[in-house]
C-alpha cells in the first residue's frame, strides 16, 4: 500500500515562513534601523518603529531567530586603516574539476586581503573585491599568492578610482 501525503495549508505556510518569512512594516523598519546603526539600543528601536521595549526586544530575537540577523558588525574606514587601494579581480581557474575549486575556496578563505569572492557567470569564473595598502602590495598579493597557487589560469584587475556607493543595508522594500 502506498501512502500519498497531503500538505496542509498551514504546512505549505509554515515551509514558506522558514525559507522566506513574511515582514511586517515594523519588521522592516526595524531591520532598516539596525541596519544603519546595529549599536542601537533596544528602547532606541523601539521608540523609532513605534514600539515599547519589550515588544521591539521580541521582534529582534525573532529577525536573529530566522536568521535574518546574521551578525551585529563594526565598519572600519578602510583609509584611515592605510588601507587605500581597491581593486576588482576577475579569475579564470586551470580547470573547474572539484580539487581546483576547493584549493582556490580555501586560498579565498585564508586571504584576508579578500574582501568578497563571488563564482560568476560570463568570461570569468570569479569575482573578488581586494584590499590593499598600495598598488604595489595589490601587484605583490597577485603575484605571489593568487597566481603562484597554481589554479589560476589568467586574472584581469580593475583598480577602484573612485567609489561612488558603498553600503552594506539590504533593500527591504
Amino acid at each position: 500500500m502506498q501512502i500519498i501525503g497531503i500538505l496542509s495549508p498551514k504546512t505549505v505556510m509554515s515551509r514558506k515562513t522558514m525559507s522566506d518569512p513574511e515582514l511586517t512594516e515594523v519588521d522592516k523598519r526595524l531591520l532598516r534601523l539596525v541596519q544603519r546603526n546595529a549599536r542601537a539600543s533596544t528602547q532606541d528601536l523601539a521608540e523609532a518603529a513605534g514600539l515599547s521595549a519589550s515588544p521591539a526586544w521580541r521582534r529582534m530575537k525573532r529577525l536573529e531567530d530566522l536568521g535574518l540577523i546574521r551578525a551585529h558588525v563594526a565598519l572600519l574606514d578602510a583609509r584611515k586603516l592605510g588601507l587605500r587601494a581597491q581593486a576588482y579581480i576577475q579569475i579564470s581557474l586551470t580547470d573547474h574539476t572539484e580539487p581546483t575549486v576547493a584549493r582556490f575556496d580555501a586560498l579565498v578563505r585564508a586571504e584576508p586581503q579578500i574582501l568578497e569572492c563571488a563564482r560568476v557567470t560570463g568570461a570569468f569564473d570569479y569575482l573578488l573585491r581586494v584590499v590593499t595598502r598600495d598598488a604595489e602590495e595589490l601587484e605583490h598579493f597577485l603575484m605571489r599568492r593568487l597566481l603562484a597557487s597554481g589554479v589560476i589560469r589568467s586574472s584581469m584587475t580593475s583598480f577602484v578610482l573612485r567609489q561612488t556607493k558603498s553600503t552594506t543595508e539590504l533593500p527591504l522594500d
